[in-house]
């Protein structure tokens, strides 16, 4: 993909962007946004949360009440035609044509976008080829299977070559292999330099292609940053593990600065560490000299399930059970 973007150039940027209806009800609340070209950012929230509504504003199809956005430097409100011009949008519907070939399809959206003819064909020839649909291009869209169509929905979110994606649930109701299929053209796409929004509620999905994780909530966004960042903010420290053979007391032995035991049994033991790299060799190094039988020293997995969990239970005041 060829997309044309200035070294550093923030691609999406917003600050306090709200969007009020019926003079009381906020949908969208105060959200500040930065992403940068080549990043993926994850927009996760419950149904209502104002996901969708941020979407239409970042893509100029409704004006903010209040604060501002930048897409591909353009602002939203103040120039909107170039905003969608550099904008691909996939919703969760994808909107094929079903009588509609895949070619024909492309060529025209290709002209939606005001592409010349010689432009068209060579874009939808790279994107039927891109996807692997080009021996299906001259086959009715209906025919496709839900993998294929939802890769030519995001060819079509492309025809223009835009330098911003904003995908909305993109592998919903998808089977396994599908879903799959159109996760690793997402990855693909990541690493043109092109900048991507995905709105999802698959935890796992958002995880594994997310740069950047924003949760919503209310209209407010509640946590935005790496998943690395929000784990220690949300969950703490990172735990580490030491698993053994068979039962194991340690006794009682003088912790190392930056660990602390968090939990043991008679065949584990559970130590926060605020240093790994500094601290784990010391650790390990204590238990080997007391003739553990090690079978294990690793780190505890910390999901972004246990993220968003936790950020919800918190928001809604009740209790969260890991």
């Amino acid at each position: 993909m060829l997309v044309a973007v200035r070294e550093g150039k923030v691609m999406i940027e917003s600050n306090d962007l709200s969007k009020q209806y019926n003079n009381d009800f906020w949908a969208v609340d105060g959200v500040t946004l930065n992403v940068q070209p080549g990043q993926i950012l994850g927009l996760l929230g419950q149904n209502g949360a104002g996901k969708t509504t941020t979407v239409r504003m970042l893509t100029a199809l409704l004006s903010p009440t209040r604060g501002w956005a930048r897409v591909s430097g353009y602002d939203v409100a103040k120039h909107p035609q170039d905003v969608r011009a550099n904008v691909g949008v996939l919703t969760e519907q994808h909107g094929l044509y079903m009588r509609m070939t895949g070619e024909e399809y492309l060529d025209f959206f290709g002209r939606v976008y005001g592409l010349d003819a010689k432009t068209r064909k060579a874009r939808s020839d790279y994107l039927l080829e891109y996807f692997g649909l080009q021996d299906a291009a001259q086959r009715r869209s209906g025919e496709y299977s839900k993998g294929m169509k939802q890769k030519l929905a995001l060819a079509r979110a492309l025809i223009h070559d835009p330098a911003v994606l904003l995908l909305d649930e993109p592998t919903s109701a998808m089977d396994p292999e599908s879903a799959q299929l159109v996760r690793s053209e997402i990855s693909r796409l990541r690493s043109s330099k092109r900048t991507i929004i995905i709105c999802t509620h698959n935890l796992a999905e958002a995880e594994a292609l997310s740069d950047q994780i924003a949760i919503i909530y209310r209209g407010k966004i509640l946590l935005n940053g790496t998943l690395e960042e929000l784990k220690r903010t949300v969950l703490g420290p990172v735990e580490y593990e030491a698993k053994f053979a068979r039962e194991f007391d340690a006794g009682e032995f003088e912790m190392p600065q930056g660990a602390v035991l968090s939990s043991r049994s008679t065949t584990s033991m559970r130590f926060r560490v605020e240093a790994p790299l500094a601290v784990n060799p010391i650790l390990v190094n204590t238990l080997t000299s007391r003739n553990a039988p090690l079978v294990s020293f690793q780190e505890v997995p910390k999901k972004l399930e246990h993220v968003y969990l936790k950020t919800m239970a918190d928001a809604q005041g009740v209790a969260y059970a890991a």
